[in-house]
């Protein structure tokens, strides 16, 4: 379980709302949620009920953990089902993705995303955005099953040597291929950053 001794609460996590084609990133949604409720952290994503987005809520709530599912009213029978939404311990329903965005980044301590699509890699890009911009200092993680973020990876190695990437320092995101080691990389990343004199050099392959 979690102690007070660090900043981290609750956990937003962006992922698809498919399962995709590998099995493999539905079982990673499943343990990274079982590995939230086993910290005694709240889960925070975009209220989706299908694909990795469920199997994510599922294992939080399956193992009796709390979630808050934030998603527009528009999405709500694109993404979830009515029912499955009620077995939510928190729904927020918004206007417009931008609001939903911004709940969710009110609302969490640290950032992970998991495999998934277009909507995916803009919510976190946004994320890794504000980070560079000096906004936030919360730990960000690409769950990296499988090697799937790896083309995103590259990418970003490619305009930082291009010089694009300013202030490199503030955009550090971890890259953690084991769902089993992401739990404790953020409360170890947020540690560090709240204590002035402790380790900032939390392993990243960036």
């Amino acid at each position: 379980m979690t102690s007070e001794k660090h900043p981290i609460r609750s956990i937003c996590v962006y992922c698809g709302s498919q399962p995709g084609r590998d099995p493999a990133y539905m079982e990673a949604g499943r343990a990274l949620g079982k590995a939230i409720a086993d910290n005694g952290l709240r889960l925070v994503y975009g209220g989706g009920t299908k694909g990795i987005m469920g199997a994510v809520a599922s294992g939080v709530l399956s193992n009796g953990g709390e979630v808050t599912g934030i998603i527009p009213e528009f999405l709500v029978d694109m993404e979830a089902t009515r029912h499955s939404l009620g077995q939510l311990n928190e729904l927020i329903v918004t206007k417009d993705m931008h609001e939903r965005k911004h709940k969710m980044f009110e609302r969490s301590d640290a950032f992970v995303t998991l495999p998934g699509g277009v909507g995916t890699l803009e919510e976190i890009v946004e994320i890794m955005t504000w980070a560079q911009l000096g906004r936030h200092a919360k730990p960000m993680v690409f769950a990296n099953i499988n090697g799937f973020w790896n083309p995103m990876l590259e990418l970003i190695r490619h305009m930082r040597d291009e010089g694009f990437i300013h202030r490199a320092h503030m955009l550090n995101p971890l890259v953690i291929d084991e769902i089993k080691d992401i739990v404790p990389a953020i409360i170890d990343r947020a540690a560090a950053q709240a204590n002035p004199d402790g380790d900032n050099s939390v392993i990243s392959q960036l």
